[in-house]
């Protein structure tokens, strides 16, 4: 099987599964931050999503299709990474009033409980730091490596389709698939899969800082986006 076919493969599963679960289970407790075994199961997800890419990826040349390597410009990386973050809150003004994506999503708590602090503090590091590293190698990485023979745009819009499927959510894919296809242009645009890891880990962290911030939620795509895992493991 080739690398693009093994890909494929991958993210058609990955995306049944979701949406499976989704339509089947619906919405995790919303407290499911507050839980160590959410930590212990993410941790197992991850590692054997990573171990499929890091498989995906020795059909070929491994470090090429992974794109772990300096990128060409850190001031590059910078400017689309703000222009990412401004081109979201845009979508996020124009769409989230009709959508609804954090609400469709759900994982985040309502309230701060400091007695759960440790769990969440956990939680957090695995969203922000695990989950971007390797949903970055995953989709920015192995797949715009793999689809980019067919066109740049192409692999940047099949890239951010691919990534909104996968977290299998309906009124959240319009975002999703908007911020994985603005990561693949950074990627495009630097040729490495860092700062994507970074620009997606912020992204994160402010998602899970706003959910305990003790203001009113707002339905945005913060909320939508606190991570792929979440699509599976609920």
């Amino acid at each position: 099987m080739s690398p693009l076919a093994a890909w494929t493969s991958f993210v058609v599963v990955f995306a049944s599964l979701s949406y499976a679960v989704r339509f089947t289970e619906g919405k995790p407790n919303k407290d499911v931050l507050y839980e160590w075994s959410t930590v212990a199961n993410s941790l197992v997800q991850f590692a054997i999503i990573g171990l499929i890419v890091y498989g995906i990826a020795g059909l070929g040349n491994r470090r090429q299709l992974l794109a772990m390597r300096r990128p060409t410009s850190w001031w590059v990386a910078l400017g689309i990474g703000v222009g990412i973050g401004v081109g979201m809150a845009i979508l996020t003004v124009a769409l989230g009033p009709l959508l609804h994506p954090g609400r469709e999503q759900g994982v985040t708590p309502d309230v701060w409980e400091p007695k759960h602090a440790a769990a969440y503090v956990a939680n957090g590091v695995v969203i922000c730091i695990v989950a971007p590293f390797v949903e970055e190698l995953a989709f920015r990485g192995l797949g715009y490596s793999l689809l980019v023979r067919f066109g740049r745009w192409t692999a940047i819009v099949l890239v951010g389709v691919a990534f909104g499927l996968a977290h299998g959510l309906v009124e959240a894919f319009p975002f999703l698939a908007a911020f994985g296809a603005g990561l693949a242009y950074l990627r495009s645009k630097v040729d490495s899969v860092y700062p994507g890891m970074i620009v997606h880990g912020l992204f994160n962290a402010t998602a899970l800082a706003v959910a305990v911030s003790g203001k009113p939620q707002q339905e945005n795509i913060l909320h939508a986006c606190v991570g792929v895992w979440s699509s599976l493991l609920f």
